[in-house]
């Protein structure tokens, strides 16, 4: 049994794919954050695409 126990915790092969998922999870969080803190400058272009399609089509 000490010998699995001994094994187990040697075995490094699933170390990477652990990195790879907490890396993974970084840039998810740092995407959302970004997301979240243009939306609104995004949103306020597209009001104004809007809005000045809006008043081109009364003008014609």
């Amino acid at each position: 049994m000490r010998k699995l126990m001994k094994a187990f915790v040697r075995d490094e092969r699933g170390v990477s794919a652990m990195e790879y998922a907490v890396l993974a999870g970084i840039v998810v969080l740092a995407l959302g954050a970004m997301a979240s803190t243009f939306s609104s400058s995004i949103s306020s272009m597209f009001d104004s695409l809007f809005n000045k399609v809006s008043t081109a089509q009364k003008v014609s």
